[in-house]
This record gives structure tokens, sequence and C-alpha cells, in this order.
């Protein structure tokens, strides 16, 4: 995934935790909110202690990348994604990740 098209700084994050929208499902959760930059769309991933070792967690957002960069032409320009990852999603393949994460961001409209 492009520099340009990660979240990186605290300030990002909690602006898009208090001041945007989320949907979840099992496996994740999306936070978006609209950006200011004219950028096609940044993304954050969070994957918690909960997760297991740095490298589950490491893994885990490397995959989550991955699917995203897949999905880039598809998803709304113009906003700023979190995904944060569930410890359910550790047990799934790479096939039943990317329906989970496809799934979570067409039912919070962030797909075209």
């Amino acid at each position: 995934m492009r520099r340009s098209l990660r979240l990186r700084n605290r300030e990002d994050f909690n602006r898009i935790y208090r001041g945007g929208k989320s949907f979840a499902n099992s496996q994740f959760v999306v936070y978006w909110s609209k950006q200011r930059i004219a950028d096609p769309f940044r993304l954050g991933v969070s994957a918690s202690k909960k997760i297991g070792n740095a490298v589950m967690r490491n893994r885990m957002r490397r995959m989550v990348k991955e699917i995203v960069r897949h999905l880039e032409d598809r998803v709304q320009p113009h906003t700023d994604l979190i995904l944060i990852v569930r410890k359910p999603a550790t047990a799934m393949s790479m096939k039943e990740m990317e329906k989970s994460v496809i799934h979570v961001l067409k039912k919070a409209g962030l797909l075209k």
C-alpha cells in the first residue's frame, strides 16, 4: 500500500473515532469519516493485544492492508478509514478474511 494512503497520526485516528461513523461484523470494525485532503482515501489498521503476540498482530495488519490494496479502485474517494481487527479474524483464511472485509465495507457504504 502506498505511503500516501496510510493513516499514521494519533490526531487523525482520534478525529475519526470521535467524529466518524462506524459499522461492525464479528471479525472487523470500520470507522470512517470524510477527509479534507484530496487523496483517494487513507487507511489505518488497528489490532489490539487481545489478538495475540506482535507477530500475529502484524500479520493481521499486513493481510488487511493487502486486501484493501486490491479493492483500492472500489473504495469511496475522499474518505479516511480505520479497520479494527477482532479476535475471530485470526482463525480465518485470506479468502474468508477478504469476504469479511468486503462485507463490512459494503454494509458501511464505502465500496462503489
